[in-house]
């Protein structure tokens, strides 16, 4: 028989994902907020094992960002995912966190184009012609038709996610499947954060020799040893720092300082 998530819990999951961007940040992004959310059920999940509810509050503050709409589905489903590992210490914790980051991509895909791509615009198309014959029904009708859609996804969103959820595990361990799922998530999201590294960061140097007449470009040659090797080495070395505990304040601070010295001198750009 399938379980259902409580009432209480569900109506807490699904008005606290409203707060998701109210403590973004560029070190978790969003996983404040998504550890709010979920922070009910985690409580009734781990209500007599102390440590366990510390190290989920731990997980789930990971970062994880996506578009919101789409974002309930992910928290019933790591609800479900949740109670699965709670029952069955064989589970491979770190499965749930790597469901979450397979899933940012396209669910983001699919609620960018949607919510931002077509709600919206339509929404605020409608509402503005009205507004502009000084109708009072413009905003009205800009806030129904961009929100209606918000809110049925979030709804329906987590009620599959959860229900879902559960089968999606159990089926997953049954078949043997759970060790290249995570293996392959744990793939999806380190080649995420390599084309992040390459698409952001752009670190490069415009040091010049000029030897017996040739101009030498150092960033040509580093080119060739491997694109973006700076962007890349400035990620491993920060990740390296992260791993010692070295505080994110002391990290940015010192690479401010670094980037200002390297940049003045032309070393980098």
């Amino acid at each position: 028989m399938a379980k259902e998530l409580p009432k209480k819990e569900f109506k807490s999951i699904f008005w606290r994902s409203f707060t998701l961007l109210g403590s973004f940040n560029y070190e978790r992004m969003e996983g404040l907020g998504f550890l709010y959310a979920v922070l009910p059920s985690l409580k009734r999940i781990y209500a007599n094992d102390p440590d366990g509810l510390k190290e989920a509050m731990h997980r789930h503050l990971e970062a994880f960002n996506m578009t919101v709409a789409p974002s309930p589905f992910v928290m019933g489903l790591a609800v479900a995912m949740e109670e699965q590992a709670k029952d069955d210490p064989s589970i491979d914790k770190t499965s749930i966190n790597a469901l979450k980051v397979s899933l940012m991509g396209p669910l983001s895909g699919i609620g960018d184009t949607f919510f931002w791509g077509i709600f919206r615009v339509l929404a605020c198309s409608l509402g503005a012609s009205f507004a502009l014959q000084g109708n009072i029904l413009g905003p009205i009708i800009l806030l129904l038709l961009f929100n209606i859609p918000n809110f049925l996804t979030r709804y329906y969103g987590l009620k599959i996610g959860y229900n879902q959820g559960a089968g999606f595990l159990e089926n997953l361990q049954n078949s043997g499947k759970m060790d290249l799922f995570t293996y392959c998530a744990g793939i999806v999201g380190i080649a995420s954060v390599g084309c992040l590294t390459a698409s952001w960061i752009g670190i490069s140097s415009p040091l010049e020799f000029d030897i017996a007449g040739n101009t030498i470009v150092i960033q040509e040659y580093l080119d060739q040893l491997c694109p973006q090797l700076l962007s890349l080495s400035a990620v491993l070395i920060i990740l390296k720092l992260l791993k010692n505990k070295v505080s994110t304040l002391k990290i940015t601070i010192g690479v401010i300082v670094i980037a200002f010295v390297l940049g003045v001198f032309g070393i980098i750009a």
